[in-house]
Order: C-alpha cells, then structure tokens, then sequence
C-alpha cells in the first residue's frame, strides 16, 4: 500500500516537533543521534584521503590556505542553506527553495542535476570500494564487489529511513574516530611527544624548510582550491535528512552552527598533520597518500592496510549517504511533478521506493560504463557532472537572497538561524564561487569540467523552460 503527500506551499507549515510524519510525508525514522553524525561525517568524504597528495604536490603547505578559503565558502553557504532548512524542512532542500523563490525552472534544474551529480558518484565510490576489496580478496572480481556493495546498500536504504541512518551514524562515526586519532597522535609526534614514534618531532619546520610556505608561488593556492573544493561536497545532505527527523529545525541548526569546527579539525587539522610530519615534497606523499606517508613516518605498523580500511568506511559511506540523497531528490522532484508521479509515492514503511530503484539503476549504469568505457562515455559523465556542486552553492545562494523576504513576510519566527551580515556575506560569496568557476577556464585540467558542466546544465534549464512553455499553452487552450 502506498501513500502520496505533496510539499508544503509558501506560507505552509509543517508539523509540530511531535508530529508522526516529516514535512512532506517521509516518515521521521531519523534520530538526533544519526543526524548529528550525518553532519560530523558528511563533511569527511572519501576525496579528503585520496586527493589531498595532489593538492599538496601542486600547492605545498600553501593548500592549508586553498582548504581554509573552500572551508570558508562552505561554511558560509551551509549558513544560508540552513537558515532556509530550519524554516521549512523539505527532502528537495535547495531545489524546493529555489522552486520557490527563483522560479520552477531553477527548482527543476538544480534539482535534475544535483541527482545526476550523485548517480555518477555512485559509480566511482563503487569502483573505489571494489578495487579495495579486490585486494584484500582477490578471489572475487572487482565488478561483482562493485555490484555486491550496490546491492547491499540499496537494500539498505529500502528497508527504512532509520536503517540508513544507522548504517551511517557507524560509517560516518568510524571516519571520525580515525580522522581524530590521526590529528591527536600526529600532533604529539610533531612536538615530540609521542613515545616510540619514528619521526623526528621537527615541530612546524617542515612548513617553511623546503622552498618557504610558497613554493610553486602564491598563485598555487588557486590551483589547489580547484583540486579540493570538490572534496567538500556532501555537507549540505544533513538538510536533507533533517525532513525525516523528528525535530528537524534543531537538528539543523545544531548542524550549521558545528560546521565551522568541523572543517577546521578534519580538513585543516589533519592535512596540517601530514604538512608538519613530513616535507611538502617528500615523495612518499604522492607514492603512498599524504595520510599513510604520515603514519609510515610516526611508525605505525600496516600503515596502508588501516588507511585502506578507513578509505574504505569512506567510500561506503558516500555511497550510502549518494543513494539515499539522490533518492530523496528524485522524491521531491516528483512531489512537484519534476518528475514521474512514481517517484513521489512511499511504501508502508515510509520509504520512496521507486525513486531509489530508480537512482541506483541509473548507478549500475554509470557503473557498467566506468568498466566498459572508462575513458570516453564514462569521462564525459564525470566532466559533465564535475562543477555541479558549484553551481548548487551558487543557486543555494541567490535562492537564500530572495527566501529571506519571503520567510519574513509569511513566518518570521521560523527564522531561528541567520545567514551573518546579510545580504553582504551573501554577495561576497556569489563573488567567490564566480570567481573559481571563472578561474577553472583558464586551467587546463579544469576547462573541460566548467565547459561540459555548463552544456549539461543549459541543456536540463532548456527543457524546463520548455516544459513552462508547453503548461502555459496548454492552459491558454
């Protein structure tokens, strides 16, 4: 048996905290405790430990000063995008936002290309994870890892919204725990403190003692944003789950306030471990990865084998968190009647069961193109898909300009979280990710990504306008 709700309109509330229901008819089968670690871990993605040897190779111990500039674009639009969730917790966040402050158009479009963004990342995290397994059990191929890792994390999400919230709240807590302990035991390495530790405790020499903090010149900081700030994407999807919570405007603005701790911790803190262990140039960086270099230089025994354990976790957790978000999307997508009206229903157990068979076939596809066409079909999918988190922030931002009048004059007492220095910060941050997607031109590793991204995004707004233009019609007739 299933059931089918619509979202609220502007000016509709939700529920109280006590009702049995999310907001737009999701059950809430989250606890706080799964949304607080669906916040802490979505900022960790599998990116932080496989990239950052190549944002460290280009930049050197200037990529501390690339991550704090994303960090800090981050952290100002998880504000906006949170003062808009805590308003009107929604499964569409952004895209039902920008539904309705920007037009339907811009709802639709976002909203399309957020789900393919994630779809493809399913593909590569299964491929991550199976190159993994296939290591350790050589026995099995690697596609039948990628496609057992599917499987088992669509039945997952399909069980119940709290079994994804459970699965999470450990994968995500894992990534946590290890990240912490990465920091904690590095630091005391780096000032010596740590007994029995192979490094020589250089304390902060190793940032300045090979070519200064600048070596390849200031300019390597913008090189190195363009190499991170997509290993930042995945901190909006606790908006998303909020909808599914019981007190989704706690949990969410629990989670904007902690986002800027969470970033200086795991993102600055642990990559200024590895600066401070090792010279920025040392080779093992770049041979090992930045984090099993960093334990290989403390001395910690099978380095690469718990590195790959915690890439692992990662991977399973972006995997996770990318079928239930690209699902919830879908969902929403559908409630607005952005997509096929299946997409829009729940089964007895509260979950949009069509909309993730949906999401995960489209996976198995992209999947099955990364083993089969792994340089052109499956290339030109990751390139069309590689600016879309920019494009997210930037609409999150201009929809957060229009929302804040909008959520004024309809509730002002659901404006319990605030974006700072309104509408300056606002625009400062327009500024910031206009300058990146401007800059990514002129970078040649960077240009087919824009360029291709740009297509794919002209091609979903053409196809809405067009779908505006044939409803207008029809309703003229």
């Amino acid at each position: 048996m299933t059931s089918q709700t619509t979202l609220p309109k502007p000016g509709q509330e939700p529920g109280g905290p006590d009702r049995p229901d999310s907001s737009d008819g999701l059950q809430a089968g989250l606890k706080n405790r799964h949304l607080s670690m669906i916040a802490i871990g979505g900022v960790i993605g599998a990116g932080l430990f496989v990239g950052s040897s190549a944002g460290i190779a280009a930049a050197g111990p200037a990529i501390l000063v690339s991550y704090a500039m994303v960090g800090l674009m981050v952290v100002l639009v998880m504000r906006m995008l949170g003062e808009m969730a805590a308003a009107r917790p929604s499964s569409g966040s952004f895209s039902a936002y920008a539904d309705q402050a920007l037009g339907r158009w811009a709802g639709f479009s976002i909203g399309w290309l957020y789900w393919f963004f994630w779809v493809v990342v399913l593909a590569v995290e299964a491929t991550a994870g199976a190159k993994i397994l296939e290591n350790w059990i050589p026995g099995v191929p690697q596609w039948a890892w990628a496609l057992i890792v599917m499987v088992v994390l669509t039945a997952t999400n399909l069980v119940s919204v709290g079994s994804y919230g459970e699965f999470e709240f450990w994968f995500a807590g894992i990534k946590v725990v290890a990240i912490a302990a990465f920091v904690v035991v590095g630091l005391l390495a780096v000032f010596g403190f740590l007994p029995g530790s192979d490094n020589p405790g250089s304390g902060l020499a190793h940032l300045t003692d090979s070519g200064g903090f600048f070596p390849e010149g200031p300019g390597a900081i913008l090189t190195g944003v363009l190499m991170v700030v997509f290993s930042f994407m995945g901190s909006e999807i606790v908006t998303l789950a909020a909808g599914e919570s019981s007190d989704p405007q706690r949990a969410v603005s629990k989670a904007t306030n902690s986002v800027i701790w969470r970033i200086a911790v795991f993102y600055l803190g642990s990559i200024f471990v590895v600066l401070t262990l090792l010279p920025w140039n040392d080779p093992s960086i770049v041979e090992k990865g930045s984090y099993v270099a960093a334990l290989d230089s403390i001395g910690i025994p099978h380095a690469g084998q718990v590195m790959d354990f915690i890439v692992l976790t990662a991977v399973l957790s972006c995997l996770n968190s990318g079928l239930y978000t690209a699902s919830r999307m879908a969902f929403s997508l559908g409630e607005r009647g952005d997509a096929p009206k299946s997409f829009a229903k729940v089964n007895r157990r509260g979950v949009p069961q069509a909309a993730i068979l949906s999401s995960v076939v489209f996976g198995f596809v992209a999947v099955f193109f990364n083993y089969q066409w792994p340089d052109t079909v499956f290339q030109f999918l990751l390139n069309s898909s590689g600016a879309v988190a920019l494009f997210v922030w930037l609409v999150i931002s201009f929809t957060q300009l229009r929302m804040r009048g909008i959520i004024l004059r309809e509730n002002p007492g659901k404006l319990v979280v605030r974006m700072w220095l309104f509408p300056y910060l606002t625009w400062a941050t327009i500024a910031m990710i206009s300058f990146v997607l401007v800059y990514m031109l002129t970078d040649d590793a960077a240009r087919e990504q824009v360029v291709l991204s740009l297509l794919v995004a002209a091609l979903v707004v053409g196809i809405s306008l067009a779908r505006e233009w044939r409803s207008r019609r029809a309703v003229a007739k």
